[in-house]
């Protein structure tokens, strides 16, 4: 096995910190275990030591490079005690394989240790390096002798040396105290009993030429995949939840006789009529002539490329339903031109017809359909025993031969009309410190009167400038000023080749000198626990200056911070750059690009009609799927279904449908725009687990003249979820990675690095082929939301009122209490106010358990569909001419005289402030309010359970005691207090507001 393998695991124990005191003297003799793939290394005991330092470098075979990303990578740190017992247990820390870098992209990564079992006292984490280099395998020069053995063959018999050796480490482990030995035993077991949440990656499987790669799932066993799917049900839709019904018939689940083909179930067949062409026979010697092949059913008609030497191999697919003839003619033309009189002259070589009745069906997996020798019927009397090789049988769109074929629906085998997968860049935070300048070359010594020098540093990356502060030499002083400011770029792999660094003057106006720093070998750390190395760069001037000083930087690339290029509140990734820190998924998500209704035309054909020539766009994290373009259309049917894997729930799919105008080109043979028709947003967290939502969205779309409604879309979504705990469990864990809050980004830095991502993802995506243009780009990543709106600022004010009316609502029932207008309530408020003066410690139970019940009362009246953008929500029926003009005005204004542009763009800007935090207030309030609305079914599931365990809580635990506690708990030392946000605080940071559903 060895021979074969060609890759390594690389496994670099770096160092430990704040381990727990565990030999009785209060300090530990640490080292670690490392198990991989049934393969042990220790590292050697540092002894008397809790922040021991090992800088010890292991080997692992991996014997299965495919199933890398399955397997799991655990190490164990023991307490080592010489005295003959058995050794204690420090902690552990276990490394998923999708999250091992390639060798180069490795950086240090500190894991907090995680516990055995619940009575294990572990505190501290390890840092380590985790990476695998690719090897050639070795070439054996004589094959005919026996296979020596390797260290990975050795590797069993040193297992069963160290269990003979120590016999006695088979005991049970009891509380916090374990032993090496068991360790070893479970790393075979734990490969067979792994979780199906530790399986990564799963494939994306796509109806059209968007799967890229089509991975199978792992396998299910029969009993669950059908308990699966008697639990999967369309979701109905209530009258006012803005999601217009589905069309009779539909609602209903999808029965195997809906599938198109293996796991597409959330789509309906559509069933094509593939040809494939392959190559002609013939019998004459006219070498001069090309050669094509022509099918005509009914009114279609088309043909092959013209070739001399008779080899087509091409594939065609015509929809069934746009066929009007039952019958199928292929023929075979000769195509000779006459270079004397530059004519070209057709002659038919014979016809194949087929009965479109008696053609087979084909449905993957099933083999492809073999092509066949066919003679040519009505040959030339000159010619004889022409033949031509075919194949022609029924498919659906699951058919790998529809991904490259000529679609009859998408306009053919032009490219901008076929469906593609797209992969946004990787994004960095590049941290650029400025520390010092030294021996810089000024020129010329200045003028008593001159001004004195005002140095700054400019560093750019492509297109980014970012400058610090002026600090300016006194004429006593040395050229050495000292910065210590940060400039923090967005870098995309694969990276700009240089960071230029440049000291500029700005009293003479002149560079002083540049550098140029290689992104490519920069430092990459994952958090904040390593500093960057700091390095001289020497400064080049002009010809005459080819040492102009130096400068004295820190550069890095950040890994342990998410690169925002959307909204925080439409987020659908929120995973750290550095792939060491990512964490398996939860789970998948499916959606299935049903089909449009009742679309506007976007655009005249033929001078007079209006047409439609829609396709659609899915985001979801990194990945974009963009299905294929139907012409002409107004009720286009894709049946594509698309996958991701789904890391966080509580994040955001974005969909948006636009008319294709990039196939047509002007005169110039410049591409046209893609016009806007609408999208949708869905909210994962708002979603069950294996259920299937099958609904139809209204689109609406703003414009000059107002708002429209454009149409529908229909989808299928299904969120599945392998572990109920790994995702109860996020719901706990920080939104962002640990950088955010350690070292966070300031809000107008922030703003302004959120924009550079956005165009850093337009110019790559843009760069693609064929491209996704700029308008498509920026509509889903909402890139105008900073920009001022009189309407966003309307809809964000009304959010605010919708969560004070609450308070209102209480004040009026209050005062129907007071007025006895039901004289029963208020006859409860008198019992239930004498309850509380005379029992007071009954306050916070009562209040509890009446929550409880009024938040289980309110589950039958939950949002039964996902919800998506909201038209009255987002007050576009309410706008008048004047507002709108404001709206689509460019920025800066070009309404006014020069001083009026000046006082309204300011204005502007002041005003999208305002805005943002007026949406930020309505946030708050809507998260309270969903939290009792069931608008997360998981979230308030949480919240339920807690009211019930706090309500029995509160009444066994007496008040006093409880107030006494957290008071205590609220003044405790900064020592044992956590630089992260609290559980609740990340809990209701989680919880879906509104934001997501405005326009």
């Amino acid at each position: 096995m060895a021979e074969t393998c060609s890759r390594k695991l690389v496994v670099e124990v770096s160092n430990a910190k704040n381990l727990m005191p565990k030999d009785g003297q209060g300090t530990s003799s640490a080292y670690v275990l490392v198990d991989f793939d049934g393969q042990r290394r220790r590292t050697k005991t540092k002894f008397r030591d809790l922040n021991p330092q090992w800088d010890e470098k292991l080997e692992f075979l991996v014997h299965d490079p495919d199933s890398l990303a399955c397997e799991t990578l655990e190490l164990n740190i023991y307490n080592d005690k010489k005295t003959g017992k058995r050794s204690t247990f420090l902690g552990k820390v276990k490394i998923s394989g999708s999250s091992f870098a390639k060798s180069g992209s490795e950086a240090l990564v500190y894991y907090p240790l995680e516990k055995r079992s619940v009575f294990s006292q572990i505190k501290g984490e390890l840092g380590l390096k985790v990476y695998y280099i690719d090897e050639e395998p070795p070439s054996d020069p004589n094959p005919d002798a026996p296979a020596a053995t390797t260290d990975g063959g050795d590797a069993p018999k040193e297992e069963e040396k160290k269990k003979e050796e120590k016999p006695e480490e088979k005991t049970e482990e009891k509380k916090e105290e374990g032993k090496p030995a068991e360790a070893a035993a479970a790393t075979p077991a734990a490969k067979e009993d792994k979780k199906p949440s530790e399986n990564p990656k799963q494939g994306e499987k796509t109806l059209g030429p968007a799967s890229e790669q089509a991975v199978e799932k792992p396998p299910i066993a029969a009993g669950e995949a059908k308990e699966e799917k008697e639990k999967s049900e369309i979701a109905k839709i209530p009258p006012d939840s803005g999601v217009n019904d589905v069309t009779v018939g539909t609602q209903r689940p999808l029965g195997s006789s809906d599938r198109a083909g293996g796991s597409y179930d959330l789509v309906e067949r559509m069933l094509y009529l593939y040809v494939r062409v392959v190559k002609v026979k013939r019998t004459d010697k006219d070498t001069g002539s090309s050669a094509y092949a022509k099918m005509v059913i009914g009114t279609h008609s088309i043909r092959t490329r013209a070739v001399q030497h008779t080899d087509w191999d091409q594939v065609f697919a015509f929809h069934r339903e746009d066929l009007n003839s039952s019958s199928l003619e292929v023929s075979v033309w000769t195509e000779k031109k006459d270079i004397h009189t530059d004519t070209v002259t057709d002659a038919c070589m014979g016809t194949v017809s087929f009965d479109l009745q008696e053609v087979p069906k084909r449905v993957p997996p099933d083999s492809p359909l073999a092509p066949q020798w066919y003679t040519l019927e009505g040959q030339p009397e000159n010619s004889s025993g022409n033949d031509v090789m075919l194949a022609v049988w029924v498919g659906t769109q699951a058919d790998e031969a529809f991904q490259e074929a000529w679609q009859s629906d998408s306009g053919g085998l032009i490219v901008e009309t076929r469906a593609k997968a797209y992969l946004s860049p990787k994004l960095w935070y590049l941290r650029l410190t400025v520390i010092q300048t030294q021996d810089l070359q000024l020129g010329s010594t200045p003028e008593p009167k001159a001004r004195a020098p005002e140095l700054y540093v400019k560093a750019h990356l492509g297109a980014q400038v970012f400058k610090t502060s002026r600090i300016t030499i006194s004429s006593s002083g040395s050229a050495n000023p000292t910065w210590n400011e940060d400039l923090v770029f967005v870098a995309a792999e694969p990276f700009e080749p240089f960071l230029v660094i440049g000291v500029e003057d700005v009293s003479s106006g002149q560079s002083v000198g540049q550098a140029k720093v290689q992104v490519s070998s920069m430092d990459r750390r994952a958090d904040d626990r390593t500093e960057p190395r700091s390095k001289w760069f020497n400064l080049i001037g002009d010809e005459s200056r080819p040492y102009a000083g130096r400068v004295h930087v820190r550069a890095c690339l950040e890994g342990g911070y998410h690169v925002l290029d959307e909204a925080v509140h439409v987020a659908s990734d929120v995973r750290a750059a550095a792939k060491q820190l990512s964490k398996p998924p939860i789970g998948s998500l499916e959606v299935g690009i049903r089909g449009a209704a009742n679309l506007l035309p976007m655009k005249t054909k033929d001078g007079a009609r209006g047409t439609t020539d829609a396709y659609v766009v899915a985001k979801y994290g990194p990945k974009w799927f963009r299905t294929r373009t139907l012409l002409d259309r107004f009720n286009p049917r894709w049946n594509e279904q698309y996958t991701w894997d789904v890391y966080d729930p509580c994040t955001v799919l974005t969909i948006g449908i636009f008319d294709n105008g990039r196939y047509k080109r002007d005169e110039g043979g410049k591409p046209g725009k893609d016009v806007r028709i609408g999208k949708v947003r869905i909210r994962l967290s708002t979603l069950d687990i294996n259920r299937v939502y099958l609904n139809s969205y209204a689109l609406s779309a703003l414009h000059p003249s107002g708002a429209k409604k454009m149409g529908e879309i229909e989808l299928a979504v299904r969120f599945s979820c392998s572990s109920w705990l790994n995702l109860l469990q996020s719901y706990a864990s920080p939104m962002l990675p640990r950088m955010h809050y350690v070292r966070p980004l300031g809000p107008a830095q922030q703003d302004i690095l959120r924009q550079t991502a956005m165009r850093t993802v337009t110019a790559r995506l843009a760069r693609a082929e064929p491209p996704l243009g700029q308008e498509v780009v920026q509509y889903m990543l909402d890139s105008d939301t900073h920009v001022w709106s009189m309407r966003r600022s309307k809809a964000n004010w009304f959010r605010v009122v919708g969560c004070l009316s609450c308070v209102v609502t209480l004040a009026r029932w209050l005062d129907g209490v007071r007025t006895w207008a039901h004289p029963s309530t208020t006859l409860l408020v008198h019992m239930l106010l004498m309850a509380v003066v005379l029992c007071p410690h009954l306050i916070l139970p009562t209040a509890f358990m009446y929550l409880f019940f009024i938040v289980v009362w309110r589950y039958r009246y939950r949002y039964r569909a996902p919800a998506s953008i909201d038209p009255r929500l987002s007050y576009i029926d309410a706008v008048g001419p004047d507002e709108l003009d404001e709206e689509f005005d460019t920025f800066p204004t070009t309404r006014g005289p020069d001083q009026i542009r000046m006082r309204y763009d300011r204005l502007r800007a002041l005003a999208g402030r305002a805005q943002s935090l007026l949406g930020d207030m309505a946030a708050q309030g809507e998260r309270v309010e969903a939290l009792v609305n069931w608008r997360d079914p998981r979230a308030t599931g949480i919240f339920v359970m807690f009211c019930l365990v706090a309500s029995l809580v509160l009444y066994a635990v007496p008040f006093k005691a409880l107030l006494l506690c957290l008071g205590f708990y609220y003044l405790r030392h900064p020592r044992f207090r956590d630089d992260m946000p609290s559980v609740p605080l990340n809990f209701f940071r989680r919880l879906p507001s509104l934001a997501d559903r405005i326009l």
